[in-house]
């Protein structure tokens, strides 16, 4: 009888597919943090959407009563074509009131600036001697911003009277809180580093000011100012509205005495003002960031 041995089975164990480990992997788990973010998204969406309802029926935006009226505008541009050529009566007196606009608009800017550059180390935590200054200087700031220029021009116009005096004061305080502001934001965006080495050898808080902070933001102070004076410009224009001086208020009493050729004549003026002022700033704008 012959013996048989018994082989063992070597058969090789069959191999997982890619596929098959994939199959059995279990899922990644979800990302809160993109849940959260979309969400986010999501209701700041819905959000304003409803506040854009909210103002489209507070306003009584409806475009068809501007489809309605158009006639009244045709009639009101159609009036004011040709534009007055009359030198003696329009002409003339609509440049010599847009030098003063120019004035308005210049010195509105110019004589805000020691205040606003005061308020601006003191409304800025990088700058500031201490937190009371900090919230007292911010809170004027806010004041002047809150205020609208034209209310401040019917303020001095009570004081001093009809003119260009009191546009100018007007302006001087919209912009000191409108720069202050920008001015302190410019100052706690800097880089704290040239500062803090000037604070190590012992210098002055004024003297870390003056040596560190104000040279690293001096073209933004600059920029910031020249578009401000851009702004007050045409400011100085609605200023004129409401007895401040300027072309502004020739506008005015064009329009009230339905002169609308002289009103568009006035316009035109002021519409190449705005261009040279636009101009001019955007060449030292250029000429400092070289």
């Amino acid at each position: 009888m012959s013996l048989q041995t018994h082989q063992p089975d070597t058969a090789t164990p069959p191999i997982a597919t890619p596929s098959a480990a994939a199959g059995s992997r279990p899922p990644l788990p979800k990302d809160p943090q993109r849940h959260r973010k979309r969400a986010l998204w999501g209701t700041a969406a819905v959000v304003i959407v409803i506040l854009h309802l909210l103002a489209l029926e507070g306003t009584g935006f409806e475009p068809v009563l501007l489809v309605e009226g158009w006639q009244g505008m045709a009639r009101f541009i159609a009036d004011s074509f040709p534009p007055s050529l009359d030198w003696e009566g329009v002409i003339a007196p609509g440049l010599e009131a847009t030098l003063v606009t120019l004035w308005i608009g210049l010195l509105g800017t110019t004589l805000s600036v020691p205040t606003a550059l005061l308020l601006a180390v003191l409304a800025a935590r990088t700058t500031t001697p201490h937190r009371l200054a900090y919230q007292v200087s911010r809170s004027i700031l806010s004041f002047f911003r809150a205020v609208p220029d034209i209310v401040f021009a019917l303020i001095f116009v009570t004081a001093v009277g009809l003119g260009p005096f009191a546009g100018v004061l007007a302006l001087i305080c919209h912009n000191t809180g409108v720069m202050g502001k920008l001015w302190a934001e410019s100052l706690e965006e800097t880089d704290q580093g040239p500062q803090q080495a000037l604070s190590t050898t012992g210098a002055s808080r004024l003297q870390q000011i003056a040596h560190s902070s104000l040279p690293l933001v001096t073209p933004q102070f600059v920029g910031l100012l020249l578009y401000r004076f851009d702004v007050n410009v045409r400011s100085s224009l609605v200023l004129g509205l409401v007895g401040a001086g300027g072309i502004g208020l020739l506008i005015n009493q064009a329009i009230k005495s339905f002169q609308f050729d002289a009103m568009l004549s006035h316009i035109i003026i002021v519409l190449v003002l705005i261009i040279v002022v636009d101009q001019a700033s955007a060449f030292i704008r250029k000429r400092l960031s070289l």
